[in-house]
This record gives C-alpha cells, structure tokens and sequence, in this order.
C-alpha cells in the first residue's frame, strides 16, 4: 500500500513541479511519476536536512509532499541546465 501512495504522491508532486517549471507539455504522466519520486528522493536527502524537518511520500504528509516538489523542482531546473545551458 505504502508504494501505491509513493506513486501517487510522486505523480502529482512531478506534475506541480512540471507546471512550475513550464515543462508540462513536454512530459507524460509516466516521466511526471519518475519526476515526482526522484525529487522526492533527493529532496529528503538534501533539502529536508536544510529546512530542518523531513517527510516521507510512502505516507503522506505535508512535509513531505512539500520536499517531494522542492526537490522535483530542483531535479528539473538541473535538467534545464543540463539542456538548454540555462534555467527558465
């Protein structure tokens, strides 16, 4: 059950993000889900550490969901970079 809330969560925190970013139109919902878990990942690793509280997607809270779009946020603007040489 834990995993079907990491998904969910992870879908709609990688579509937010994605819409932050501008970067909707050029994603699917699969790459919205992947988005969403991977920053989720990275942003209780790193982000969670910095703000001083952390969250887990597996069962949600909003803490967790916050880092889980800070760090889709983030794992996006990186992307940018790594494309265009720049943020949006």
């Amino acid at each position: 059950m834990e995993w079907i809330v990491a998904i969910i969560v992870g879908g709609v925190a990688g579509w937010l993000a994605s819409l932050v970013m501008r970067r909707d139109a050029s994603m699917g919902i699969f790459m919205n889900v992947v988005v969403g878990i991977v920053g989720a990942l990275l942003g209780n690793a790193f982000i969670a550490p910095l703000l001083g509280f952390g969250g887990s997607i597996q069962s949600f809270n909003a803490a967790g969901f916050v880092i889980a779009i800070l760090g889709a946020i983030v794992l996006l603007a990186i992307a940018n970079l790594i494309q265009r040489g720049r943020v949006r």
